[in-house]
Parts: structure tokens; C-alpha cells; sequence
């Protein structure tokens, strides 16, 4: 069978060239498993012609439909990248999964529960048996250890005797006196598991016997350490114990090491002559295909050499690490190739790693290519995401090489999107125009078409002023004029720049809600605080750099009225806690609710042990923490307490060094940084440290600026900081000057300084931009509640509407809310 050869990219030539001559090979040899390669070649086809551009229906239906669970940020949060540099000086990311050790070993428990790929059979004395894989067994005792190096090396001999043999080779080993049924069940268990459920004061001299005859020294560790326990060790307590699925990553650690030693290794993979010395099980573990292939009857399944045609080494390679250490080297220039392994052969875990690569580090140069690969491979979800950022990032896309090569239709769908993200619509008038210039002659036909998509009436005199000056009106091309400008003039002239059909409207998936806070009622005078959520329903840009935000009313808090009170999402999930309803000295609160947006309902929690106000709170390891803050309007505190949502209760953790509120926290790369505040003296501080529930206060560069009741948020691996007061002489006074912390480097560098003070005000980061709500001016104690964005690409900060109701010591957050709320 001969497919057309496509315009492909130089990689693509060299790997359609091998995939031919081996397909011709295959079929010279009798064809047989050609109807799997003509998928898979059908497939390639596809992707190709979709990254390039070229409509195909071929092949285009034939991908798997990939699911990923969860929101966006739950499900990359699995997802641990560290950057390094190729020799050519791309960026090669080393990717893992936190939780792989732990889902390895679920899939290994089924197999050992059903009895599936088990070599080894032990047997006790009294004639009690388990059927386990030896190689899981060989990873937490020494004494099968040496035995399974011993049945490999007189494996090596049969198999030189007899090349073809397709027989897996079963055994058994006898534990010998002082193992008996219990402590070899509870050896097992810890090898499979981690943890020993059965350990008690009953069984606890036979599992510790059958660990020391099995040579387990972490199960003789875990005996002894339960032993001292119960008589009462104190020092036990202060030690650090080693967690289960820490004792999972142990005997992982453990197997990889066999791996690069070959012991035990029964199974070698031939891919057009390299060979992969592997373990049935853990591929069995790791993927599907190999499941389905060594436990369903299949010949491979007797085989000690399986070959793969259909395969290229490079990836098998990769996948097959991955599947014994749970990491994958990856690129831009890998990923896609990877990806497609994975998913003919069923690797989830490295599918899923592979995924959320193309979700975390996706840039404006390689959306295209995410967009065109999950298209062709039928993957919804992620065509979704690629395509939302090209319209989020649509300047910067343009900008790009790949940008030129799109296909009118698509252009014009993006250009047509209400959520295109634009400073101003002379930016999409431009690209349109890059778009054309790169191929003129083929282009210019298109160009009336795709300018049907450029809002001309959102447009300033001043920017079509650049429209008429790019020469709009096209010179003739063979039998056809261009007519652009008059029909550009009448709409910019005639049309309403107000109306809903003009106007961009962006609809992020997820919402800032805005919760509680304070304002001043001019009529009457007096400050009213309030109960109110809001939310964004959408984004507007209207005409030049004007915007404006869609705010709705979402709820209210079952509670007195909360100010300089603590916030924080979990699992989808508002805490709202302390705070003041007022500025007496008994104002001060310790309650807290939990709002469910799915339900729209709250739920009354414990109190706090300490009252709290102009605190903040954060999330770490599942786990809620209230740091410092005011427990009177004199007196602020260094404790901090932690909320546990399976038991419903508040703790003590570690405390701060010092006293400390008016403060700002984020969240990095796992790590609680905490900027400045206000000291016992009410003294603005200039101050970063780094907060840990058990080690405590790690002090790190000092800002450049001190501040207190200010913002610091997260965004592209660095902290931003914004707003606040500041010390002068003898009085507070407003700190517009902005700086961002490089944690790599420990160090500030100052950025665009905030148009108007922001004083007491909330943040967010959404969508890649760094967003600072309402709040007031220390000076004159105006309240203007204004909403300012940052955006890093143009160091520019945008005025982006006003808030709805109160403005002033609030709070506010992401949340993913129902589609219903926002209809």
C-alpha cells in the first residue's frame, strides 16, 4: 500500500524513509502484523498533515480519545519538572509523577492478587506457599536477592544451550526454620505495600523471625521501631519515621537497580536490532499493550525475545525508563514522538506525563503544534487548552514562524473568537497583515475574508490611522482586485462600537471571586463591611485599550460581615476564615465556613483556636494554614494553626520567628514565602523567608522596598509584589514601587510601578497576568476600587474596570464554578 508524501518537516523525511523501507521488508517477509503498521503508519500520516496545516480526513478518527481528569491546575499539579540543556541548547525538562511509585505498585498488588506473571513460588516449613514475582521480593530481601542471581546465571547457560526457547522459567525456594505462615505473608505485604497491617504485639516475633531469615532489614527497622514505641521511647517521637509510600520509592529504587543490572530480567525487546533486557511485570504494570501480551495466551507471552516492528528505539527506550523510575527526559523536539508511543502502547502513567508537559510548558512557538498533534490523535480536552492559548497569548503567537503556516479556516476562527486576548484590536488587523505578507501572491485572495474577522469599530482614529497608511487598498493580481479600505472605512464609520457583537468578551474557566471586605458610604459617612461574594463572569475589551469586567453576585457569607479576614481554595472548595465585622477591640473572629460552589452551600467548620485578623492563609500538603495576624487591634501574634478537613480541627504548627501581620504569602514550588508586614512595633518590614510547618523560618534576600498590607503573587516561577504602605519618618505613607523575586538567583528586581496606591487590596493570578483588586490610598484614604492588571510580555500595567461593591481590606481567589452560575 502507498500513502502520499506530505510536506513534512526534515525529522519526519528521515523516519518516513525508515518506515518504508521497513515496511517493505516486513511484507517481503510475509506481511504478517501489517494491518496493526498500516494503522499506525495512517496515524503518522494524520498527525502530519494536521501540524502542517493540510486538511486530510484520513487517519484523523483513529487516535484514542485521551482523558484527563480534573481541572487544569489539579491534575499539573502531579506533574515535577527540572530544566536542563541539550548540546544544542534546547530545553530538555526531566518529568515525573510524585505519585508513580504508588500507582506502579497498585498495578503490581492486582497482578499479585490475581496471580498473573508470579515466577516464584516461597513455601514454608509446614507446607504454606505464596506465588509472588521474584523480582518484587528480590527488592526488599537479600536472601531471595542472591538466590535470583544465582537462577540468572544458570538461566544464561540453558539459554546459550538453546537460543530458541520460548518457555519462562518458574521456581521456587524454601524459606527454611524460623519462617513460618505469618511472618512470610507479612514479608510479602511489606513488599507490595510498604506497611505490614498486621503488625501487633501478637505477631510481632514472627514477622520480625521471617525478617531477619529473609534478610528485610527496613521490616526488622520497622519492628524494632514499633517495639521501642510501645515501651515508650520518647526519642522515637522526635525521629523522623519513614512514611509508606516513602518505603514504595525505597523498593522502586530498589528495582530500577536490578534493571541496570539485568538481574532478573526476563524478557528482551528486539527493535530493528536494539535490544531491551526488561521485566514482564513491570511492564505489565506500566502499560496495557505489554499486559494484554504476556497474561492473555499470546505467543509472546512464552517468548524470552519479543520483536516490534512497528516501534522506533528512541521512544521504547524512553518509555521503558520511565516505567522503572517514574521520569521522562523531555522536549519540544521528543514529546510528540513519546506521546505516540505511549498511547499505541498504553502507557498511561508516561501518557499522562507526556500530557501535562504540553499543558505546563507550552509556549507561543509550540501551540500550534499541541493543537495540531491533539486534533489529529483526537484528544478534546487538550485541543481545548492549545487552542484557548493561542487565543490568550494571540500577539505573541503571531509573532512566531509557525503562525505563517496556518490555514486560512483556522486563522479566521481564531480572528471570529470572542475570547481572543488583544491589547487592542490594531494587533489583530496586524497579524492578519503578517499573515498575508508571507506568501502574497497565493494569499491576497484571502485576505477580504480573514478581514471580516478584525473589529474595525473597536478601533481609535488614532489606530486606523495605521489601517488606511498599510496600503489597504491591494494592487490587482491577475484577473482579480483586492477591495479592502472601503469596506474597513464603513464598518469603522457606521457600525456601533458598543454593541455585544463588537466588543471581545472572554470567559476564563476560572473565576475570581472577590469575598467580603469594607467601604465608606459617602451619603452617610460611615464604613460598611460586608457579607457579599462576587465573581467574574467575563473579561471585556471594547474600543482601543478600554476594558471592563462583568461582575456577578454569587453568595453571602453565613456570618457577621468579614474584613482582613483569611481565604484559601481547596479541592475545589472556599475556606473563609476570622477576620473583623468591625474596628472595636471584641470585633476580631475566629469562625470558619467551607462554600461548596457546586452545591451553593456553606458549611459551619471548628473555630480557630486564637482570634485572627489581617492574617493570611495558605494551602500545604492538603493541609489549611492561618499564619500570625492581629488577635487585637494592638497585639498582633507569631502563632500558627493548622485546619485538617478529615477531622475537622484546628492545631498548632510550628510558630514564626516573630509577631507579624499585614503581611503577603504564596505558594512556590511547594513553598510557603512570606514578604514583609508589620512587626510587635508596627513597623513595615522589608523581609522574605521561607515558612515550613515542621522547620520552621528560612530568611532570604531582603526586599528592595519595605511594605505591609501589600500583595505578592505567583507567576512564571517568580513572585510578584505590589501596593502597600511604607515607613516615612514617623508615619505611613503609600508604596507603589513594584519588585519580583527570582528564587533561583535570591534575589529582587523592581518592575513597573502601579499607576494609583493600592493599599489593604486583593490579588489573583489569572490567565498568566497578575491582577491587584480595589483596596485605598494611605495618604488621602480614598477609595477609588480600581482592578489593575500586570502582564509580564509588555511590562504594562492595565486599568481593567472597577469593583462592585466593597473595596477595601478584601479578599479574593480562583474557583472553578457550574456552568449554570454563569450562563
Amino acid at each position: 500500500m502507498e500513502f502520499t508524501r506530505r510536506y513534512l518537516p526534515m525529522d519526519w523525511e528521515e523516519r518516513w524513509r525508515r518506515e518504508k523501507e521497513r515496511r517493505k521488508r516486513v511484507i517481503e517477509e510475509g506481511g504478517e502484523g501489517i494491518e496493526q503498521d498500516n494503522r499506525e503508519l495512517r496515524r503518522i500520516v494524520a498527525y502530519n498533515d494536521s501540524r502542517m496545516g493540510l486538511t486530510s480526513g484520513r487517519g484523523n478518527n483513529e487516535g484514542s480519545e485521551v482523558r484527563m481528569s480534573g481541572a487544569g491546575q489539579e491534575r499539573t499539579g502531579e506533574l515535577m519538572s527540572d530544566e536542563v540543556f541539550g548540546d544544542e541548547g534546547r530545553n530538555i525538562h526531566t518529568c515525573c509523577s510524585k505519585n508513580y511509585p504508588k500507582e506502579v505498585f497498585a498495578s503490581l498488588q492486582e497482578l499479585w492478587d490475581s496471580s498473573l506473571l508470579t515466577d516464584l513460588t516461597l513455601t514454608t516449613e509446614n507446607g504454606n506457599s505464596f506465588h509472588v514475582h521474584a523480582l518484587i521480593l528480590a527488592a526488599v530481601s537479600g536472601f531471595i536477592l542472591e538466590r535470583l542471581k544465582i537462577k540468572c546465571g544458570e538461566q544464561s547457560v540453558e539459554q546459550s544451550d538453546n537460543e530458541e526457547a520460548l518457555q519462562v522459567h518458574r521456581w521456587s525456594v524454601h524459606t527454611g526454620a524460623g519462617v513460618d505462615h505469618v511472618g512470610l505473608r507479612a514479608v510479602v505485604e511489606f513488599a507490595y505495600t510498604g506497611v505490614v497491617v498486621s503488625l501487633n504485639k501478637v505477631t510481632m516475633a514472627q514477622i520480625k523471625a521471617a525478617a531477619q531469615v529473609l534478610v528485610v532489614p527496613r521490616l526488622v527497622e520497622l519492628c524494632n521501631n514499633k517495639e521501642r514505641l510501645k515501651e515508650g521511647d520518647c526519642a522515637l517521637k522526635e525521629e523522623r519515621t519513614v512514611s509508606t509510600v516513602e518505603q514504595m520509592k525505597i523498593t522502586f529504587q530498589a528495582i530500577e537497580q536490578l534493571w541496570a543490572e539485568r538481574v532478573g530480567c526476563d524478557v528482551t525487546l528486539n527493535v530493528d536490532g536494539s535490544f531491551f533486557h526488561v521485566h514482564r511485570v513491570i511492564l505489565a504494570a506500566s502499560s496495557d499493550y505489554f499486559r494484554g501480551m504476556f497474561t492473555c495466551g499470546m505467543r509472546e507471552s512464552r517468548q524470552t525475545c519479543v520483536e516490534l516492528h512497528f516501534l522506533f528505539a528512541p521512544e521504547l527506550e524512553a518509555l521503558i525508563s520511565c516505567s522503572y523510575s517514574g521520569n521522562l527526559l523531555l522536549s519540544w523536539d521528543s514529546v510528540f514522538e513519546i506521546t505516540c508511543t505511549a498511547l499505541q502502547l498504553q502507557f498511561q502513567p508516561a501518557l499522562l506525563i507526556c500530557l501535562n508537559f504540553m499543558h505546563q510548558e507550552i509556549q507561543a512557538d509550540s501551540c500550534l503544534d499541541v493543537a495540531s498533534f491533539a486534533e489529529a490523535y483526537g484528544m478534546s480536552e487538550l485541543l481545548e487548552e492549545a487552542n484557548d492559548f493561542v487565543l490568550r497569548n494571540f500577539r505573541e503567537v503571531s509573532a512566531t514562524a509557525k503562525f505563517q503556516d496556518l490555514p486560512a479556516e483556522k486563522l479566521l476562527n481564531f480572528l471570529c473568537c470572542d475570547g481572543l486576548c488583544v491589547p487592542s484590536e490594531l494587533a489583530v488587523f496586524r497579524a492578519v497583515i503578517s499573515w498575508i505578507e508571507a506568501d502574497p501572491e497565493e494569499r491576497l485572495a484571502q485576505a477580504g475574508l480573514l478581514m471580516t474577522g478584525v473589529r474595525f469599530p473597536l478601533m481609535t482614529f488614532r489606530e486606523f490611522r495605521e489601517v488606511r497608511a498599510i496600503n489597504l487598498r491591494m494592487e490587482c493580481f491577475g484577473d482579480k482586485e483586492v477591495e479592502l479600505y472601503g469596506s474597513a472605512l464603513k464598518e469603522f464609520g457606521f457600525s456601533l462600537p458598543k454593541s455585544q457583537d463588537h466588543c471581545r468578551v472572554r470567559r476564563p474557566k476560572d473565576v475570581v471571586v472577590l469575598i467580603g471586605g469594607d467601604q465608606l458610604n459617602q451619603d452617610v459617612g460611615h464604613r460598611i463591611p460586608s457579607r457579599e461574594l462576587w465573581f467574574v463572569n467575563s473579561l471585556r475589551c471594547g474600543t482601543g485599550l478600554v476594558k471592563d469586567i462583568e461582575w456577578r453576585r454569587l453568595s453571602e457569607i453565613p456570618d457577621k460581615p468579614k474584613f482582613r479576614h483569611g481565604v484559601a481554595v481547596m479541592e475545589g472548595m472556599l475556606y473563609v476564615v476570622g477576620g473583623c465585622y468591625f474596628y472595636a477591640k471584641d470585633d476580631i473572629m475566629k469562625s470558619a465556613y467551607r462554600y461548596d460552589p457546586v452545591k451553593d452551600s456553606w458549611k459551619r467548620l471548628a473555630d480557630m483556636q486564637e482570634f485572627r485578623s489581617n492574617f493570611s492563609m495558605v494551602v500545604h500538603e492538603e493541609r489549611l494554614y492561618a499564619i500570625g495576624g492581629d488577635k487585637d487591634i494592638n497585639t498582633n501574634v507569631d502563632s500558627v494553626e493548622m485546619y485538617n478537613p478529615d477531622t475537622d480541627s484546628w492545631s498548632f504548627a510550628r510558630p514564626l520567628d516573630q509577631a507579624l501581620s499585614g503581611y503577603a504569602v504564596a505558594v512556590l514550588n511547594e513553598g510557603v514565602f512570606i514578604s514583609g508586614g508589620f512587626n510587635c512595633e508596627y513597623v513595615c518590614l522589608v523581609s522574605m523567608f521561607l515558612y515550613h510547618p515542621e522547620r520552621g523560618t528560612t530568611y532570604l534576600a531582603d526586599m528592595t522596598n519595605e511594605r505591609a498590607q501589600h500583595c505578592m503573587e505567583a507567576l512564571q516561577g517568580h513572585l510578584y509584589v505590589a501596593g502597600g504602605v511604607c515607613n516615612l519618618r514617623k508615619f505611613y505613607t503609600d508604596q507603589q514601587a513594584c519588585e519580583v523575586y527570582d528564587p533561583v538567583a535570591d534575589a529582587w528586581t523592581a518592575f513597573a510601578s502601579l499607576p494609583v496606591p493600592h493599599v489593604g487590596a486583593a490579588s489573583v493570578v489569572l490567565e498568566e497576568k497578575f491582577y491587584v483588586l480595589g483596596g485605598y490610598c494611605q495618604d488621602d484614604y480614598s477609595e477609588s476600587g480600581l482592578v489593575h492588571r500586570f502582564d509580564s510580555s509588555t511590562q504594562r500595567w492595565e486599568n481593567m474596570g472597577k469593583l462592585p461593591g466593597a473595596v477595601t481590606d478584601i479578599q479574593a481567589c480562583l474557583l472553578r464554578l457550574p456552568q449554570h452560575l454563569r450562563q
